[in-house]
């Protein structure tokens, strides 16, 4: 069992500093990948990443829900999706996706979808190789 960041997951960072067994990386390149990616292999399911998300987006894998209905205002970040979302991450560093769209209130969503992209971001993906780019010492501050 493993923790789950989903699409509602807008880069804040949190996370990656509390995980005691490093396992959080960032999406790279962010167009492709527009998340924090957990290592299903690594976690070890101690849940230190939940509360440090201003944005709700982490679960354990098998509370994930099917059936997310927002309660409006909130983002997801998608490949395909088109709008922009910019803000501030907790290091005061300017944050922008362009894979957003914006849920309307009783919107529905199937955060579901967003357990295959961990396993696929580690055994297929770059991984732990993000750490090393500009773009992931970037998104650390």
């Amino acid at each position: 069992m493993t923790h789950i960041i989903t699409s509602l997951c807008l880069r804040d960072s949190g996370c990656v500093e509390v995980c005691p067994v490093e396992c959080i990386v960032p999406g790279i390149p962010q167009n492709e990948w527009p998340w924090y990616y957990i290592d299903p292999a690594t976690c070890i399911d101690c849940g230190a990443c939940v509360p440090e998300c201003p944005f709700a987006a982490i679960f354990p894998e098998s509370d994930v829900p099917s059936a997310y209905t927002a309660k409006g205002g909130e983002y997801v970040s998608k490949v395909g999706f088109s709008e922009h979302w910019e803000g501030i991450n907790h290091h005061n560093v300017k944050v922008a996706l362009e894979t957003a769209k914006q849920l309307a209130a009783g919107e529905v969503v199937d955060l579901t979808e967003d357990i295959q992209p961990h396993y696929q971001y580690f055994e297929g993906g770059p991984g732990y190789k993000a750490n090393d780019t500009d773009e992931a010492k970037a998104t650390r501050g």
